[in-house]
């Protein structure tokens, strides 16, 4: 069995499509073209009902965490009680997260990401993590992609650049009182964040409490008229003055300080200060539109949402490895069947030899659910598929008794199964 570094796990086919890919087979018959769709019909009914019952749960979990409720609870939790069904909540997310084939940043690995450096944009950003509670980031497909943006060195003309970015990240983020936060933000809850092809430089834009920072060369820019402006009105002042030094002495000075020095330095200054400050807002703002327009497109869902959104990634690919696997086993396998490393193999090549995709298949969680299906047997160190037309059978009753208060039978042998 291969293991590759630079593979992920994620199928990046629709459920469809791959359906498709499957049934082109051309070592499928057409009768068993029509049989094989009824088994992809048959699995995703299964695993959307077990993925269902996860929903409701995990709704269940969030719903006291939820920043966007506009429902009450009837029964409130004490403090104690409230903190474990936090920690609850976030190893459940956890698992969530791996079973949709995403990868969680490492400490270290986020602490890099949010060092104070220009992002892809031309945003300096700081974020103080001292400003959670909890946060994680989990990210999936870590590629090479392309962005668009203007560079004085090219006059300002839209020029593209390849840079590493992410084509999914997710955050989960529960914040504690911080000066940075605005007062209207609630810190008791927990915040669910997903973005679309965010690069690498650009993470720490998405963190709540991010701060916008002026490079060297806008504070230059900021700075240099009003030191500029007072060194001309003090040049002006001194070429007025000093002359007069010599005709009458102390009294040409008082003169002219008091008629130049007061009300021109007060003016000058007065004016000199306002432009600067008026500058630094515009710039402040003119940073801020150029993060929402980043933003704008890249976000996919915040909160409930979020989990939505991940628990259909999840099921889907549950569903993709199961036909892949069972499909490969089922048509290619020898009679003496294959290892799951031989098996293993055996799909990436597929993938990659019929659709130009190259990922490190999880063969260890798409035989585990080929088992508990019971659509495949292990003899010795083998698996071999079973017949199509006994595995929609099988399939068919487990869909036909996820209910059994009428058949009282079927429940006792589903109790044997589980």
């Amino acid at each position: 069995m291969a293991e590759y570094k630079d593979r992920e796990h994620f199928i990046p086919l629709r459920k469809s499509d791959l359906i498709e890919l499957l049934c082109r087979d051309k070592k499928l018959s057409t009768s068993e073209r029509e049989s094989f769709r009824s088994f992809f019909v048959l699995v995703s009914s299964v695993f959307h009902f077990e993925y269902f019952k996860q929903l409701e749960e995990l709704k269940d979990a969030y719903a006291p965490f939820d920043p966007d409720t506009d429902t009450k609870t009837l029964n409130p939790v004490s403090d104690e009680e409230r903190r474990k069904d936090e920690e609850q909540l976030i190893e459940r997310f956890a698992a969530l997260m791996e079973r949709a084939n995403f990868k969680r940043l490492k400490r270290e690995e986020l602490e890099k990401a949010l060092q104070d450096v220009a992002t892809v944009s031309g945003i300096h950003a700081h974020v103080d993590l001292g400003l959670f509670e909890h946060l994680d980031i989990f990210i999936r497909g870590d590629v090479m992609g392309r962005v668009h943006h203007r560079s004085w060195r090219n006059l300002w003309r839209k020029e593209e650049r390849h840079v590493p970015l992410y084509q999914r990240l997710v955050l989960i983020a529960k914040l504690r009182s911080h000066k940075r936060l605005d007062r209207d933000i609630d810190t008791s809850r927990v915040y669910l964040k997903i973005f679309k092809d965010i690069p690498k430089a650009d993470q720490d834009m998405l963190l709540p409490g991010a701060r916008v920072r002026m490079t060297k060369l806008d504070k230059a820019l900021i700075a240099y008229p009003l030191v500029a402006g007072i060194s001309i009105m003090l040049w002006e002042i001194g070429s007025q003055v000093i002359p007069n030094l010599s005709k009458s002495g102390l009294s040409a000075l008082a003169s002219g300080i008091g008629a130049a020095a007061t009300w021109g330095v007060a003016a000058a200054l007065g004016g000199y200060g306002y432009k600067t400050y008026y500058t630094y807002q515009v710039k402040k703002q003119d940073y801020s539109l150029k993060l929402t327009k980043s933003l704008y497109f890249k976000s996919l869902d915040n909160n409930t949402g979020v989990l939505m959104r991940l628990l259909d990634e999840a099921e889907e690919q549950e569903c993709r490895e199961t036909f892949l696997a069972y499909f490969c086993l089922w048509k290619y396998a020898p009679p003496e069947g294959w290892t799951a490393e031989q098996l293993d193999d055996y799909v990436e090549l597929y993938l990659e030899g019929n659709a130009n995709l190259k990922v490190d298949f999880e063969i260890g969680d798409a035989l585990a659910k080929l088992e508990r299906l019971q659509i495949v047997r292990k003899i010795g160190g083998a698996y071999h598929a079973q017949p199509l037309d006994k595995a929609l059978e099988r399939l068919d009753w487990t869909w036909d008794n996820y209910f059994t208060f009428a058949n009282p039978q079927a429940q006792e042998a589903r109790s044997v199964h589980a």
